[in-house]
């Protein structure tokens, strides 16, 4: 046998055995396949990589659970005149199809990348600043009890100011990234979204909705400071942003009325009327104690807390259910909100920094708003007419929820993608 050939086999049975210790001691050999590498450059779909199965989970349990309160809440209202020309079913029938379209458009909602989303802020923005002037305008808008914030289409009621709310979270994250380079300028970086908020919040308390208002502010000013805006003229914009709700208060009549209703709920002079809703609702909570009067047994919703339905559906939970019920509530809308922030960051350390502000504003809507509602059940706070998300009737606040909950999904999809070594 030649040399060439003693060496080539003396090299080929070298590599057999070391192969075979690397096997017998699980050490990857360090060898990267052509198939390896064009997976991992190739874009993954989102069915591959799947998304947040346990906020899912979660949304819908809700919702279910939502389905059997609004029952409780409102079977008893066909008995008062007001609405006896409908079905004990009504409200629930009415309250399952908002969930079903909202569904349906969420998983649309899903569909549509981040990147889309992105381009489509300003613009849905402006879409949302138009319906928002179009329901003041008489003959157009619906006005309820003094209130002009819907459009009548066919049987149900559309509400803009919902919208809204997804339509400035879009755009302030948008105006975010856009304006990364002048971040440390206060005042050049927010005096567009500063006029943004200004001319939704004269809309939104021309209708009035304040309550909207104060959620709206809360996301653009959220994402400011996540964004990354110099904490100290932060702050300093808060302060004045407070000042600026305490005048509103101040000035009108019928506003200082519910926060001095507020402070003494019990006194002849409320309780007839702005406090009649939070005395009821303190009752409920009274009745309910530690594990409730039990599913169905609710006195207050039997003409006492007028449509317990809405804003005050935590009441009949907390009459029902107890305060098992309610910290129960509590808990949910806890480890959502912390679960979708997590999304958010993970997002923004993967350098998708739309993205991760757009899951975080959802976070700080949801958290929000569940705040300030179960404040108001509980007395904690002023009346203000918020609903609890996901829980409380009304169409087109679960309509937007679930579109926005879509979006959170859809980003934790994108950053699964990224993570396994596709691309968007």
């Amino acid at each position: 046998m030649s040399a060439p050939s003693s060496a080539s086999s003396w090299l080929g049975g070298l590599r057999q055995r070391l192969g075979g210790v690397a096997r017998a001691a699980h050490i990857p050999l360090p060898v990267r396949t052509h198939v390896r590498d064009s997976v991992r450059s190739a874009p993954l779909a989102v069915r591959e990589v799947g998304f947040d199965q346990a906020l899912l989970w979660v949304v819908i349990g809700l919702m279910l659970w939502s389905l059997v309160m609004v029952y409780s809440a409102s079977v008893a209202l066909p008995d008062n005149p007001k609405f006896a020309r409908y079905e004990h079913t009504h409200f629930v029938s009415r309250h399952g199809v908002f969930m079903l379209v909202g569904l349906l458009a969420a998983w649309g909602a899903f569909q549509v990348p981040m990147q889309t989303w992105e381009k489509a802020a300003p613009w849905l923005f402006m879409f949302a600043l138009l319906l928002l002037v179009l329901v003041l305008v008489p003959f157009i808008g619906k006005g309820v009890n003094g209130a002009r914030r819907w459009f009548a289409i066919g049987p149900f009621s559309f509400q803009p100011s919902e919208l809204a709310k997804l339509a400035v979270l879009l755009y302030a994250a948008d105006y975010m990234v856009r304006k990364m380079d002048v971040k440390e300028r206060f005042f050049k970086a927010v005096w567009p979204i500063a006029a943004a908020l200004l001319v939704v919040g004269m809309l939104l308390l021309a209708e009035p909705d304040m309550g909207a208002f104060m959620v709206i502010v809360v996301i653009a000013m959220g994402i400011l400071f996540l964004g990354g805006v110099n904490a100290r003229m932060f702050f300093v914009m808060a302060a004045l942003v407070v000042g600026a709700f305490a005048s509103i208060v101040v000035s009108s009549p019928w506003r200082r009325e519910r926060i001095f209703a507020y402070l003494d709920p019990w006194s002849e002079e409320h309780a007839l009327g702005k406090g009649y809703q939070l005395s009821h609702s303190l009752i409920a909570f009274g009745r309910g104690e530690v594990f409730g009067v039990g599913l169905g047994g609710s006195v207050e919703k039997l003409h006492w807390l007028p449509e317990a339905h809405t804003d005050f559906l935590l009441a009949v939970i907390g009459e029902e259910l107890g305060l098992v019920g309610v910290l129960l509530v509590i808990v949910i809308f806890m480890w959502m909100t912390r679960r979708i922030m997590i999304i958010g960051r993970q997002a923004i350390a993967l350098d998708q920094v739309f993205a991760g502000l757009v899951a975080q504003g959802v976070g700080l809507w949801v958290g929000f708003q569940a705040f300030i509602n179960i404040g108001v059940n509980l007395g904690a706070l002023p009346t203000k007419g918020l609903t609890l998300p996901l829980m409380s009737y009304g169409g087109s606040a679960i309509l937007f929820n679930l579109i926005a909950l879509a979006i959170v999904l859809r980003v934790d999809a994108e950053n699964r993608q990224l993570m396994h070594g596709g691309r968007l």
